[in-house]
């Protein structure tokens, strides 16, 4: 898979910690929203309730002053012309539209406040309730009907009227349906509502908004079924206007009709794309901002990068040339001295330019300790690799400790081939490296490295008389450059080398 280039990576970083947050703060518009859904269709039945109560309170108060009118001796002796005055003063409280009427068994019409023509007054058009009325001995309440007076659609209280324990008349009172209209309007919360009497079919006397194109039908199809099998309701339906709602409905325990209301859906899902929309907005610049400064980021990494890369060219060519000159002043200053003496020389400088092409390679940012230890052995392994075992964990190493370990390894390798293992053709060498940690972890230090050189299989070893410059290099740089040791055996078996130091954190 390549490698993603620097912005790209950065522009990730930005995107995967910024559209997180835009989710979650989705996630939380969301959740609000849900909240706000449960809160309205709370608010949606606690407006059914109100509405009710209002309501039976009205029409108790309807129902006990009809109840006064029947008690009357005019009513009760039959004295219609008596009794008029008295029901056009209960009327006055409900304006020109209330009426009264007072018929029989058999629904003739004996009296009506609209007229004093009691000759040409029509039969009852609602019997049944008529009849429930004289049956029950109850107050009753009425469908939603067309009156035969008012020529219109009305709903009416209808009041037995007592003599001697007996039913003799049934009054009946159709109040305006513009007081229900008006009790609707005064309790609607906004116009995005939907407020609804229905008789107990289901039928609309009274409703806002729209009550002229609406008054007199059947609810909707969404909620009537409901309507008709369940005291009380919250559901989602569809208006006679067409709007969705979240509605409520409940019934009067009283009069037995129905009150509906609703919220539309769209003042409840509104809300949730405005906040998505300036939640997506806000995150979009954000978003744009952090890809914009990663970008800048990545431009100004990108110079840098190439700066380092141009400075770490020019160090590598400048040390180049250096080990050039070095090796061209150690040729005419070691011309009259052995060749023996000038290989010494010319081998610690190829291992300090192995090591430098080792950390040119990794642009300076340090090496694995096996890489460095290859690169030192190579020239012995070309003709024998069988003769070196190496084991040891994978260590990082600083480029100073680089240096030095190649320079300490190469000693050691040279040592080997002019007098040990690698001076004939059955020696070997097992070199392993180990990390040693502290055991007290409360102390923050870095791990140290141990590596042991085991020569086997060569001439047989006898302790020098002198110490050359060789060991002593081995000694000094582990001391001084690595702050560790360095320690040599002279074991009859081969030469054992074993160098501590303390690895950079």
């Amino acid at each position: 898979m390549p490698k993603l280039s620097l912005p790209v990576r950065l522009a990730l970083l930005v995107a995967g910690t910024t559209l997180p947050l835009i989710v979650f703060a989705g996630g939380i518009v969301f959740h609000n929203y849900v909240q706000d859904r449960n809160e309205a269709r709370q608010r949606v039945l606690d407006t059914v309730h109100s509405i009710r109560l209002t309501l039976d309170a009205e029409m108790q108060r309807m129902t006990g002053g009809v109840q006064v009118l029947a008690l009357t001796d005019a009513l009760k002796s039959g004295d219609f012309e008596r009794f008029r005055p008295i029901a056009m003063g209960f009327l006055e409280q409900y304006g020109k539209d209330g009426t009264i009427l007072v018929c029989d068994r058999d629904g003739h019409q004996l009296f009506s406040s609209a007229t004093t023509d009691t000759a040409s007054l029509p039969a009852r058009n609602n019997r049944e309730i008529v009849e429930q009325v004289f049956r029950t001995r109850q107050p009753q309440y009425s469908n939603l009907f067309f009156g035969a007076m008012k020529r219109q659609q009305v709903v009416t209280v209808e009041v037995p009227v007592f003599r001697d324990g007996e039913v003799i008349y049934e009054i009946s009172f159709s109040p305006p349906i513009a007081m229900f209209q008006t009790m609707l309007e005064k309790q609607q919360p906004s116009t995005d509502w939907t407020l609804s009497l229905l008789d107990r079919d289901g039928i609309v006397f009274a409703r806002v908004p729209n009550p002229a194109d609406t008054i007199g039908k059947r609810a909707s199809d969404s909620v009537y079924e409901a309507m008709m099998q369940r005291q009380e309701a919250t559901l989602s339906s569809v208006s006679l206007d067409g709007v969705p709602l979240m509605s409520s409905f409940t019934h009067s325990a009283l009069t037995g009709w129905i009150i509906g209301a609703g919220v539309a859906e769209h003042s409840l899902v509104a809300p949730l794309w405005r906040n998505l929309a300036v939640t997506s907005l806000i995150g979009g610049v954000l978003l744009a901002i952090g890809l914009a400064f990663a970008v800048r980021m990545a431009t100004t990494i990108a110079r840098g990068e190439m700066l380092h890369d141009l400075l770490i060219e020019e160090l590598n060519h400048r040390v180049k040339n250096t080990l050039a000159i070095l090796q061209a002043i150690a040729v005419q200053t070691f011309r009259s001295a052995s060749r023996t003496e000038r290989e010494k020389f010319e081998g610690r400088l190829g291992a300090l330019a192995e090591a430098h092409n080792l950390l040119s390679k990794e642009k300076w940012q340090g090496s694995e300790l096996d890489d460095v230890i290859r690169r030192v052995l190579k020239p012995y392994q070309l003709s024998s690799p069988d003769r070196f075992k190496m084991s040891g964990p994978q260590v990082p190493l600083s480029p100073r400790l680089a240096l030095v370990l190649s320079m300490i390894v190469h000693e050691i390798a040279t040592n080997a081939a002019k007098y040990g293992a690698l001076s004939n053709d059955s020696g070997t060498v097992d070199l392993s490296w180990d990390l040693l940690l502290d055991k007290d972890v409360t102390k923050l230090q870095a791990p140290k490295l141990r590596m042991a050189w085991r020569e086997s299989g060569g001439p047989v070893v006898a302790a020098p008389i002198r110490r050359g410059f060789g060991s002593r290099l081995i000694e000094r740089s582990a001391r001084d450059q690595l702050g560790g040791e360095a320690t040599v055996d002279f074991l009859p078996r081969g030469v054992v080398y074993t160098i501590t130091c303390a690895l950079e954190q």
